[in-house]
């Protein structure tokens, strides 16, 4: 009864806003699904005959989710929206603001990216109530009020970005049945998941698949691993302070962070291979020693995209698994969680776009695009039972749990530091095992740049 109350509400909402249920993924009143914020939203918003342009980086499949999920907005407001994607949007959205054409809304796939179009003065804030807000519904909502926040053109710092669609990071992947046989427990604490990896190497087996090839980008899963690693080690503070260099790249709170993950891969018998190995084997084919019989290495610690490179076929919860990279019970740090993600920003302010954004505070605009695919959420008043994708949903349950989330540290520094001299560091300090000498190697090109 109440779920055929809800589909007549909603509707009524959408033949108001001049749209069809028919039109929608989801057909309103579907059990599960917010419809109460939809119907809220819909009541106090009428911009028919109005469009809203938006530009970002989604293509392909996630352009489609997002197109899917606008319909929504369009349905309750009656207005058109208009999203373009493009593979090269952090080159055409300046060009844009600089030729006075951009778009109402751009969604940013950086933070650094989104700091300088607010220090131009091209993005508009959103306001002390819109980060409140956030504090308010996100898990760890702090923490993404202050990575939506830069300076804008007077120097005033104010929150510019509302994050809509993020990644972790913060995964140890591994097989089930592998596990089992050998009675090994999914470590809850740092404290236990190295003494199961010392478990491992005395009962004969190899805990640890790491690979850092990736062509021309070699290095870069060894900075996710010391990312991790200073969260896990040090107030998130100090993560702020090193990734501007106000903390110096050599200084001993990072270079204890690159020496515990220096403990993972370079202690005699944990990684498969060897450091020399680990250095130079690409990172997808690692993940083919999870599978073996018996397995040639135990754990993976890597993002949320990697079983594309599991085996065909490979079913979660059957074939494979993951848990929250642990933090240390004793550190007192709570549940730290690395990633990435996307925020919009408006770039022409209007009522529409105001609405827009109030529009994804709702938890409908979520739970659409969880019903799809790739899509992980911090706002804590969605239904997690709408996922399609049980793997997701348990991903979405440690993103929810985080009590501090930060962004990928080499996607925020400098490209000469984080798409550079971090990659080649973390190479040296793999095959060398010198922390200290990695660290001064990349603030030395830091001091060079200045």
């Amino acid at each position: 009864m109440k779920s055929r109350l809800y589909a007549g509400v909603a509707t009524l909402a959408l033949m108001a806003a001049g749209a069809s249920a028919q039109d929608l993924v989801v057909a309103p009143g579907t059990d599960g699904f917010n419809w109460d914020s939809f119907e809220a939203f819909a009541a106090e918003h009428d911009f028919s005959g109005q469009t809203l342009s938006i530009n970002g980086t989604w293509t392909g499949l996630d352009a489609a989710n997002l197109r899917r999920t606008l319909a929504y907005f369009e349905a309750a407001t009656g207005a058109t929206v208009n999203y373009s994607g493009s593979e090269s949007f952090e080159q055409d959205i300046v060009i844009a603001v600089q030729a006075n054409s951009a778009p109402d809304v751009a969604v940013f796939p950086q933070p650094g990216l989104a700091a300088d179009m607010a220090a131009l003065g091209a993005l508009a804030p959103l306001g002390q109530d819109t980060a409140d807000w956030m504090v308010e519904n996100y898990a760890a909502g702090q923490s993404w009020v202050d990575l939506g926040s830069f300076p804008g053109a007077d120097g005033e710092e104010q929150m510019f970005g509302f994050f809509y669609k993020v990644d972790v990071k913060s995964l140890v992947w591994y097989v089930p049945e592998a596990f089992e046989e050998m009675g090994y427990d999914v470590p809850g604490t740092m404290e236990d998941l190295i003494a199961l990896s010392e478990q491992i190497v005395e009962d004969g087996g190899t805990p640890w698949c790491i690979g850092l090839g990736s062509g021309a980008a070699t290095g870069w899963p060894a900075t996710d691993w010391v990312e991790d690693m200073m969260l896990r080690l040090h107030d998130p503070e100090i993560y702020d302070r090193w990734i501007t260099n106000e903390l110096p790249f050599n200084a001993p709170e990072v270079v204890e962070a690159i020496e515990l993950y220096g403990k993972f891969v370079r202690t005699e018998g944990w990684a498969q291979g060897g450091p020399e190995a680990s250095a130079t084997t690409d990172f997808r084919d690692t993940t083919a020693g999870l599978f073996q019989i018996p397995p040639a290495c135990y754990m993976h610690r890597q993002a949320s995209f990697i079983p594309t490179f599991f085996p065909e076929g490979s079913e979660y919860g059957l074939d494979f698994d993951f848990f929250y990279f642990p933090a240390f019970a004793d550190r007192d740090l709570g549940e730290p969680v690395l990633g990435a993600g996307t925020q919009f920003a408006i770039l022409n302010d209007s009522d529409l776009s105001r609405a827009f954004i109030d529009f994804l505070k709702t938890p409908i605009a979520h739970e659409i695009w969880m019903a799809q695919s790739g899509f992980l959420t911090p706002h804590n008043g969605v239904n997690l039972e709408v996922f399609g994708d049980d793997a997701l949903r348990a991903m979405n349950e440690i993103l929810l749990n985080a009590t501090t989330f930060r962004f990928d540290a080499s996607d925020v520094m400098p490209g000469e530091i984080g798409a550079g001299a971090f990659w080649t560091g973390m190479v040296d300090f793999t095959t060398q095992g010198d922390a200290q000498a990695a660290a001064d190697a990349i603030q030395s090109r830091w001091d060079a740049m200045r």
